[in-house]
């Protein structure tokens, strides 16, 4: 009778951990916390009702989540530079279903044009009479080795993804301290967990919004400021055709493949939108490898360093990695 539980105790063992393989390295497309709080924890229909104002909203992750939360009923002012693309993600929005025209407020504005902050809050807080959630999303990326890149590029890119989101936050906080509370969501990226190569400005500037808003969420969570930091990793968008390199005025300009390896835009902002429901504090949302490597830089930061990249990782490997080709 022993032998026989031991027997059974020992396939039940093999068979969890084949399942536990397959469901995390295999099948994973996030972070166990966000895996589990998409399966069991509080869905983002219960966002229905919020206002949420998501910048970058005109591409990319910032359209999609756009119309993941005007299926759950969520309020949405939208900004971006380009008004004819932002009237276009409002039509989508307003065909999920449960919005009306008012529902939808238009905010265009150039994110790094600090002095227009404060003006365009009142215009969100003025129609909707509340704000919820503010989805700091705009962002650029970059292509470019480190002794090539100019420091005007450094400034360009941390105007974009660093400053911009943090004066905006500011303007913000007030509204939800005085209200009793509020949600933030940044993204980052899973290269604000390692450093990518040939991207150091961009990789800096997602390493600086990682410090910027864990001060934010540690002096804030206390007084009902809620704070999410969201580490996507390759996506299906126009990011790398628009991205900077190392010389100031400078696109990359490549487009991506069909057969890379990258997650849709859509998966990401339905993994961000439970993020949000369930107020998770940072989520890695990527596909395989590089959802590993998150774990490895996290977990096992010498061995990473020392022993992995040194003989899997080289720079060339890295750089295909990064976009979906490796």
């Amino acid at each position: 009778m022993d032998a026989v539980l031991m027997w059974f105790i020992c396939v039940c063992t093999l068979l969890f951990a084949v399942f536990s393989f397959r469901w995390f390295y295999v099948d994973a497309d996030g972070d166990l916390t966000l895996l589990w709080a998409e399966r069991y924890g509080r869905s983002p229909a219960e966002l229905r009702g919020k206002v949420a104002w998501i910048t970058g909203a005109s591409s990319g992750i910032g359209e999609a989540l756009a119309y993941e939360l005007a299926k759950y009923g969520v309020k949405l002012a939208l900004s971006g530079t380009k008004v004819d693309r932002l009237e276009a993600v409002k039509t989508e929005c307003l065909a999920q279903g449960p919005l009306k025209d008012d529902d939808v407020l238009l905010v265009p504005f150039d994110i790094t044009d600090f002095s227009k902050h404060s003006e365009c809050f009142e215009k969100v807080v003025g129609h909707f009479k509340k704000l919820d959630i503010l989805v700091n999303n705009a962002g650029r990326s970059q292509r470019a080795r480190f002794d090539e890149i100019t420091t005007e590029v450094d400034y360009q890119l941390f105007g974009t993804n660093v400053f911009s989101h943090v004066s905006l936050t500011r303007v913000v906080l007030p509204h939800f301290l005085s209200n009793g509370g509020g949600h933030v969501m940044v993204n980052s990226s899973i290269a604000g967990k390692y450093g990518l190569p040939n991207s150091a400005s961009y990789t800096g500037s997602k390493h600086a919004i990682q410090g910027y808003f864990e001060c934010l969420r540690t002096e804030f969570e206390a007084k009902g400021v809620n704070v999410t930091v969201a580490c996507p990793g390759p996506v299906f968008s126009n990011v790398i055709e628009r991205c900077f390199t190392g010389t100031p005025g400078e696109v990359f300009g490549e487009k991506q493949k069909e057969t890379d390896k990258r997650m849709s835009t859509s998966r990401c902002a339905q993994l961000m939108a439970v993020a949000l429901a369930n107020n998770l504090d940072e989520v890695w949302i990527s596909l395989q490898p590089s959802l590993s490597i998150c774990y490895l830089s996290q977990y096992m930061p010498t061995v990473f360093r020392r022993v992995i990249i040194p003989r899997f990782l080289t720079p060339q490997k890295f750089a295909k990695l990064r976009e979906g080709r490796n």
